[in-house]
């Protein structure tokens, strides 16, 4: 009796725990994402809380939990292909309009058809009116064809850009895929990347073939649903929805290894536990097995090869270390010891580098200095405000020109590309100037009118010529104070200020200024009102200076074709060389495709020399 009485309490405490362990599943896992693995519980009730996930006995690392009963993203897939025609394509319309509008307040739903193509009748939306209205006009689709794979990759692309964790894709369908560009595999793969489980529903006739949408729900963590006809898909829909409130989609960062069986063990409060055995695939190892580089000997990846290794990387670091103790020590003595210590050495040193280069630029002054094309360098440095003497920007040209070269000889690129950025990389430092010179020069033409007109208002006010350029001083912003202030500088030292201006009219390199000089020194052999005469030069320049916007903006086509019909063939060959090098080798590795490139740069660079005289003016 006592046995008896034993037996039972060990039963009723048994079937406790079994109706417990049976509340909770582990629906499906994904390991496409190793190191990230991701698996779907389904609860027997909806549970608020997130389950926790032990992996081998310890708590899984990084673990992300989402609750697909709450807010979510959701795709409805519809099947509107021919065989759809007549009642299924009714049923399957009035199920989806019941599933969205029994959805939660914060779903956001999405409407697909698929036939022959994949289409997205509505965009994602918490408002089920207008999924509603697009599946009461659901027709079926006039071209022949069934692209069920196209609508899942489809819908996990936009499933991708929203921000809602919670994303579930059901897609309905009452045959086998026959149209998609997609395959199988594309679109599983789709969904693991958006991060979604796949519900598909099938039609069941008598040749329908379930296994490709078993496959989509296994692969992603969902549940195939099979009706045998279209009147049952009401009661599928209401069945997905009444999961989805009941399963939890976990992720987390598993320490196993490809090959490795872990135990995974889910507890969720007031369903119970479970546990389930994984293995990772062994071909995520594959990517693991690196084959030796031909570069070093195969001794190296040996354990010896490891060791020697590891003692030479210690040894470098003990001796950087012992390095920079010496350098800090030393640098501490030299410290202590400046007060006292007459620095000479270091001066000496520097000082007969200096001269070095002082040498080098003298000489390369005295042999060149002649030329007018030197002086011709040393205006356009004067013009452009840079800080640099014709010998040093000389020197500067050629040293970009050889680091150019010798960049790309390093990097193994042929000689005629050396060659052309030899060239290159000369005319740079010079191509940067002109720049700058053209930039200055275009600055205080704008200036100019209003310096004028300033100079004017001076003189009428009663004041001398002086001070008319020093109040264009006060108000003028660079390049027009900077030029000013020079020249009154040399006319407070002593300078005429006739030739003064004079300079500074060679100096800026503004044509318009050198009328105005002119006029000036006219003005001051023959008399006349100076104040009159700045402001008719003043309106003169601003005459030239919108008429030559003018013909700027007239011949603003012709520039365009000109850039576009001198940088069409290097784009077309750029593009051509990156889509198939096979097929552009010839043209560069060869001796007549060289040719064709000399020939071809040199007709470019005439036609652009036409085209620039063609729609350039000079007024």
């Amino acid at each position: 009796m006592r046995r008896a009485i034993t037996a039972v309490v060990v039963a009723l405490a048994v079937v406790p725990a079994a109706a417990a362990a049976s509340q909770v599943q582990i629906a499906g896992t994904d390991t496409a994402g190793y190191p990230h693995l991701v698996l779907n519980v389904v609860t027997a009730t909806p549970v608020s809380k997130a389950p926790r996930l032990r992996e081998n006995g310890l708590p899984a690392a990084g673990l992300e939990a989402v609750n697909l009963g709450a807010a979510k993203s959701v795709v409805v897939a519809i099947d509107n292909s021919q065989s759809m025609k007549g009642q299924a394509i009714a049923d399957a319309a009035a199920a989806a309009r019941a599933f969205v509008d029994a959805k939660a307040p914060g779903d956001r739903v999405s409407v697909f058809s698929f036939g022959r193509r994949a289409l997205q009748l509505t965009g994602f939306s918490t408002s089920s009116a207008e999924a509603d209205g697009v599946l009461q006009g659901l027709n079926v689709d006039s071209n022949s064809g069934t692209a069920l794979y196209d609508a899942v990759s489809a819908a996990a692309k936009a499933l991708r850009v929203t921000t809602q964790p919670g994303r579930v894709i059901i897609v309905l369908t009452d045959g086998r895929d026959v149209s998609s560009d997609s395959s199988l595999e594309a679109a599983v793969a789709a969904a693991r990347k958006a991060n979604a489980s796949i519900y598909p529903i099938g039609i069941e006739s008598s040749d329908f073939d379930p296994a490709a949408l078993r496959t989509l729900a296994k692969e992603t963590g969902g549940t195939y649903h099979g009706v045998g006809s279209s009147a049952q898909l009401h009661d599928v829909y209401a069945s997905i929805a009444s999961e989805l409130d009941r399963t939890w989609r976990l992720g987390y960062v598993t320490s196993a290894r490809p090959g490795d069986h872990v135990l995974l063990r889910v507890t969720t409060a007031g369903a119970g536990t479970v546990e389930q055995t994984l293995t990772v695939p062994v071909a995520f190892g594959q990517v693991v097995d690196v084959p030796p580089s031909r570069a070093l000997p195969s001794v190296v990846y040996t354990p010896l090869g490891t060791l020697a290794i590891g003692l030479l990387v210690g040894g470098l670091f003990l001796g950087a270390l012992y390095s920079l103790t010496r350098i800090r020590r030393r640098s501490w003595v030299q410290q202590r010891l400046a007060p006292h210590v007459v620095q000479t050495v270091q001066r000496g040193n520097q000082a007969d580098r200096l001269s070095m280069l002082k040498a080098l630029f003298r000489a390369t002054e005295g042999t060149f200095g002649r030329h007018a094309k030197w002086r011709s360098i040393e205006r356009m440095l004067v013009r452009g405000d840079v800080p640099l003497r014709p010998a040093e920007f000389l020197w500067l040209m050629i040293g970009c020109a050889v680091g150019a070269a010798l960049f790309l000889v390093a990097l193994g690129a042929p000689a005629l590309v050396a060659l052309v950025a030899l060239f290159i990389g000369g005319l740079l430092p010079y191509g940067f100037v002109a720049l700058r010179v053209r930039r200055r020069v275009k600055a205080f033409e704008e200036q100019l009118p209003d310096m004028l007109t300033t100079i004017a208002a001076t003189l009428k006010a009663g004041h001398s010529f002086k001070h008319g350029l020093q109040a264009v001083l006060d108000e003028a912003q660079p390049p027009a104070s900077d030029e000013l202030k020079r020249v009154l500088t040399e006319a407070g030292l002593g300078r005429p200020l006739d030739d003064a201006l004079g300079d500074m009219a060679d100096r800026i390199g503004s044509e318009n200024f050198g009328f105005a000089i002119t006029a000036v020194t006219i003005q001051r052999q023959v008399g006349g009102s100076l104040a009159t005469l700045f402001d008719m030069v003043s309106e003169t320049v601003r005459n030239r200076q919108q008429f030559a916007r003018k013909i700027r903006s007239l011949t603003a086509m012709g520039r365009m074709s000109a850039y576009t019909l001198v940088g069409v063939p290097f784009f077309i060959g750029g593009i051509v060389s990156l889509m198939n090098p096979e097929y552009m080798r010839p043209l560069f590795h060869t001796s007549a495709g060289h040719m064709l490139l000399f020939v071809g740069v040199g007709m470019i660079g005439f036609g652009s020399l036409v085209l620039k005289k063609i729609v350039s003016f000079r007024g």
